[in-house]
């Protein structure tokens, strides 16, 4: 893909993330707690798959923390600018699954086991990495490189 297109992609990632921390936002405001936790989760997935996108690579998977840490094999240098976000990432990836199924935890269903403060803090940590990759993305704009 050309530059442009992996810049127009990554911008349609990045917007998509936006989307779903909005929804995390709203679902988190009425109640839904589980469903908030997941969609940060998301936001947070399809932000890390914009910077992917960026440096024309093709990322697989669901776990935050596995696409951040093999962006390392991508371009280590956009590596450097995010291995800080490897804590938040993890924490999100604990709310992939357990949020979306009644068989993702013993005995409980996604609504008996997460309250506000899970959803508080994936909202905080799904917005903590796409601040990251938002920025990354001006960076990539302004200078028309992608380290």
């Amino acid at each position: 893909m050309s530059t442009e297109k992996n810049r127009e992609e990554a911008l349609r990632w990045h917007r998509t993330a936006k989307d779903d921390l909005d929804t995390a936002r709203i679902l988190r405001k009425n109640g839904k707690y589980p469903h908030a936790c997941f969609h940060a989760q998301q936001a947070a997935e399809k932000s890390v798959k914009a910077i992917w996108y960026l440096g024309d690579a093709d990322p697989w998977g669901h776990s935050v923390k596995k696409l951040l840490d093999d962006l390392q094999h991508v371009d280590l240098a956009v590596y450097e600018k995010v291995k800080d976000l490897i804590r938040p990432a993890m924490i999100l990836d604990r709310f992939y699954i357990p949020t979306r199924y009644p068989n993702g935890l013993p005995d409980l269903t996604p609504a008996d086991a997460y309250v506000g403060e899970d959803a508080e803090e994936c909202i905080k940590n799904a917005t903590l990495i796409l601040n990251k990759t938002e920025a990354l993305l001006a960076d990539v704009s302004a200078s028309g490189v992608a380290s």
